[in-house]
């Protein structure tokens, strides 16, 4: 009997059963739910591992290499070695991340026609990725050699972009280059390799 003048009966040993299986179960949701979150904690920390430093991502602000990118998309670069002329490069330049194509190799000697026509060490170029010929702004005395150590890059859209071909942005040289662009993520109906 209790203090209240009940009688309480005692549980019989199904009833315990049943209670140390609800018990056991929520122990063991509450340890699944745990692993689950500390799974997705090392998960994410390892992609913002990767995205800063294996694979940095950038959004594309500008049209100086319309049509291959557009403001707004999202892209991703991955660190070489050596970038040869054609690929696309992403690069700091007064605290900003710029992009744009290799032209010359350290060492090569780029030229230009007014018409737009690129030479390097004498050979014009194919460009079929170049949307909008021109000279563009330059300031350099042509014929010019590319420096050791850096790389002459150029915006697609020839006429508008700001590049090596001015003093000020000049050559890249080669601890400022982020990675050669491999990838777009964005948007979904453009997701694929760039090359």
């Amino acid at each position: 009997m209790t203090d209240d003048g009940l009688v309480r009966a005692r549980p019989t040993a199904e009833q315990i059963e049943a209670e140390l299986g609800r018990r056991n179960r929520k122990i063991r949701a509450i340890r699944m739910l745990a692993s689950t979150v500390g799974s997705l904690l090392v998960i994410a920390a390892v992609v913002v591992l990767l995205a800063t430093f294996a694979f940095p991502t950038f959004t594309i602000y500008g049209d100086s290499m319309a049509p291959v990118f557009h403001e707004g998309e999202v892209v991703v670069s991955v660190k070489s070695s050596t970038y040869q002329t054609g690929d696309i490069v992403a690069f700091y330049y007064n605290n900003k991340i710029l992009v744009k194509r290799v032209i010359c190799c350290p060492g090569e000697w780029f030229n230009m026609q007014e018409d737009g026509t690129v030479f390097v060490n004498g050979n014009a170029l194919d460009e079929p990725y170049v949307s909008e010929e021109g000279f563009g702004s330059c300031d350099l005395t042509l014929p010019y050699q590319v420096p050791a150590d850096r790389y002459f890059v150029m915006g697609d859209k020839r006429a508008s972009s700001i590049d090596s071909r001015m003093t000020q942005l000049g050559c890249v040289p080669d601890e400022r280059i982020v990675g050669k662009i491999c990838l777009r993520v964005w948007p979904l109906d453009a997701i694929g390799f760039v090359g």
